[in-house]
């Protein structure tokens, strides 16, 4: 069996990945002409690095990232609204990673070149469409130069993003990604350690939020490589962005110091001044699509973004990618020859699961912890459990969890 996978990123080499440990012969088309190790700072929670560590690259995320310890939500000033536990320290049987995201795919790429090969991945290669028959399926590409291309396969993976060639392909009705009017800035640059080095928070409301953890040990001098982000509504929820998404899209200082100056007075962070001091950071419109009713066509199927695009929050992209990949693996392996079987088997359990993150993310996810109480409060609280029960926050909170897969056994 030959898969073919439009798409060179954290979803689409993890799947190459798992597909090859099942025995399938693969090859990755990337638009982009390297693999280059690029973006900020993410967090890849208990369930996905178990199916990382299963493919033998745990060692390989310790070395790249961090293990995050606790996660705390704050109002803007630094008020406590809820605190975890997370990954080990939490009672997972798997550690939550953060990590910068460039070196995720560095883990991922150099595993694909050492199990499968360096010419499984085609880079400069702009796939631009697909046929499909009962004997198989092709896809068509287009180089840097104009030339086109194309390959055979028994099956086709699109793993091409929010902005997938495939999915315009299956849907050409949809339109563009959905912006919610949120404008989201994000950037890593070295900063004092706070606390033990593995604590992540974040803090605001509805008005602004500003996300804070480090994604790396510390670098002798107690200064480690930190991640950040602020989210702030610039616009109305449906409207056009003002910019298209694209993740290497430069910030404009201004813009992002005018949502965090005077408004947050925490003890962990200035956000202004670690804004200040990141050379360059990225801005991207908070957009992700409607859920689609199929995913799966005959030999056909999408993964990771390109499937079920869904808002920064809650730390469940790249993660629900990972999942993807293994669950495709799996149904694979237990149908046999039966392709379409296993891909509509795919499409049957992870359409749902996912639909309802993206819905859930579309209300704040886990974060609505912070916009109730904001709410309720914008000026701070003297006890937070006036504001909002523990009942109520750990519903918000640990019930997104439960509905993401990664809550620990026994809790709610």
């Amino acid at each position: 069996m030959k898969a073919l996978i439009a798409g060179g990123g954290i979803a689409g080499l993890t799947t190459a990945l798992f597909l090859h440990r099942g025995g399938i012969e693969v090859e990755v088309f990337e638009r982009a002409e390297e693999i280059r190790e690029l973006g900020v700072g993410i967090n890849m929670l208990p369930h996905a690095v178990k199916e990382l560590a299963d493919l033998g690259l745990e060692a390989e995320l310790d070395a790249a990232g961090i293990r995050t310890r606790e996660l705390l939500y704050t109002n803007r000033f630094g008020q406590v609204v809820w605190q975890e536990l997370r990954g080990l320290d939490g009672g997972h049987a798997h550690p939550q990673i953060s990590i910068h995201r460039g070196r995720l795919l560095g883990v991922l790429h150099q595993a694909v070149v050492q199990r499968l090969g360096q010419d499984v991945i085609h880079t400069g290669c702009r796939v631009d469409g697909f046929e499909q028959s009962a004997m198989g399926v092709s896809l068509g590409f287009v180089t840097p130069t104009g030339e086109r291309g194309s390959a055979s396969g028994d099956l086709l993976v699109g793993a091409d993003g929010i902005h997938s060639t495939l999915r315009a392909r299956l849907y050409p009705e949809e339109g563009p990604p959905i912006w919610n009017g949120v404008m989201l800035w994000r950037g890593c640059t070295p900063w004092p350690r706070w606390r033990d080095g593995r604590t992540m928070a974040i803090a605001g409301g509805n008005s602004s939020k500003f996300v804070f953890y480090p994604i790396a040990r510390d670098d002798g001098d107690a200064r480690p490589l930190t991640n950040w982000a602020v989210m702030a509504r610039t616009g109305e929820n449906g409207a056009s962005p003002p910019r298209k998404e694209d993740w290497s899209r430069r910030g404009v200082l201004a813009e992002a110091l005018s949502f965090v100056r005077d408004r947050f007075r925490l003890d962990f962070a200035d956000p202004a001044a670690i804004i200040e001091a990141t050379p360059d950071f990225y801005e991207y419109p908070n957009c992700d699509r409607d859920p689609l009713p199929h995913w799966s066509f005959g030999r056909v199927t999408l993964l990771g973004d390109a499937a079920h695009p869904m808002y920064p929050v809650g730390s469940n992209g790249a993660s629900q990618a990972i999942l993807d990949a293994r669950n495709l693996a799996d149904q694979l392996a237990a149908h046999g020859n039966a392709i379409e079987a296993a891909l509509l088997a795919y499409d049957a359990e992870r359409r749902p699961a996912t639909e309802k993150i993206i819905l859930a993310n579309r209300e704040g996810g886990p974060e609505r912890v912070i916009d109730v109480v904001e709410s309720r409060a914008p000026e701070g609280f003297t006890n937070i459990d006036e504001v909002a029960s523990h009942e109520e926050r750990e519903a918000i909170v640990r019930g997104y969890a439960k509905l993401a897969g990664f809550a620990r056994v026994g809790r709610s």
